[in-house]
C-alpha cells in the first residue's frame, strides 16, 4: 500500500508541508509506504487546453507534471495539500488539478483514496475542502475526509488549532493520514 502526499505550496517548509508531512507520518505508522511531493521544487506549466490528451492519453507538455502523473498512478491513496490563497487553492494546486484532466479522461485516478489538507491563516479552509472534495468526486476517487490547520506564520500550525473544535492542526493532519490508510484497507 502506498500513500502519496503532494504539497502545492510555493513556500518550502511552510504550514502546508508541515501538515502533509504529519499526515504521511501517521500513514506510515499505520502500515503504508509513503512519498512526499513538493511542488515548490518543480516546474509545472498550466494546461493549455490543446485536447491532445483526449486522443493520446498523455499530456503533451513536457515538465515535472510527468513525475506527478506516475506517482499518482502508482499510489493507492493521495493526500492533496494546499494553502488558502484568497479563499481558494494556490496557483500551484490549480495547475496540478487542471493538468490531471488527462487522468479524468482515461480514468487513471478512479478508485483511488483521496484526502485534503488545507493550511489557512483565518478563512477559506472549509471552502477549499469542498472544492477539493468536488475534484476528487469528478475524478472518481474515494474521499477519506480532510483537515484544516490554522496558522499565520511559517510553523504556526505546530501549535495552532485544527478545523475541528477538538483537534489541534497536527492532530487533525495525523487523523487524515490514518483515515486514508483505513479507507484503503476497507476497499482492498
Amino acid at each position: 500500500m502506498k500513500v502519496v502526499g503532494i504539497v502545492c505550496s510555493p513556500r518550502k517548509g511552510g504550514n502546508t508541508e508541515i501538515l502533509v508531512t504529519e499526515a504521511l507520518e501517521a500513514a506510515r505508522e499505520a502500515g503504508s509506504e509513503t512519498k512526499l511531493i513538493l511542488v515548490a521544487d518543480m516546474k509545472i506549466a498550466p494546461c493549455d487546453g490543446c485536447s491532445a490528451c483526449s486522443k493520446s492519453g498523455v499530456c503533451r507538455i513536457e515538465d515535472d507534471m510527468q513525475d506527478i502523473y506516475r506517482s499518482f498512478e502508482e499510489a493507492d491513496g493521495i493526500i492533496f495539500g494546499t494553502p488558502s490563497y484568497f479563499n481558494n487553492v494556490s496557483a500551484q494546486a490549480k495547475a496540478v488539478i487542471d493538468r490531471t484532466y488527462v487522468s479524468l479522461l482515461h480514468g487513471k485516478l478512479r478508485g483511488k483514496v483521496a484526502a485534503a489538507i488545507v493550511a489557512a491563516r483565518r478563512i477559506g479552509g472549509g471552502q477549499i475542502l469542498s472544492l477539493l472534495y468536488s475534484y476528487f468526486t469528478v475524478q472518481g476517487m474515494m474521499i477519506a475526509g480532510g483537515g484544516i490547520g490554522y496558522g499565520r506564520n511559517k510553523g504556526d500550525v505546530r501549535e495552532g488549532p485544527g478545523g475541528s473544535p477538538v483537534f489541534t492542526a497536527i492532530e487533525e493532519a495525523q487523523a487524515v493520514g490514518r483515515r486514508v490508510v483505513k479507507t484503503i484497507r476497507k476497499i482492498s
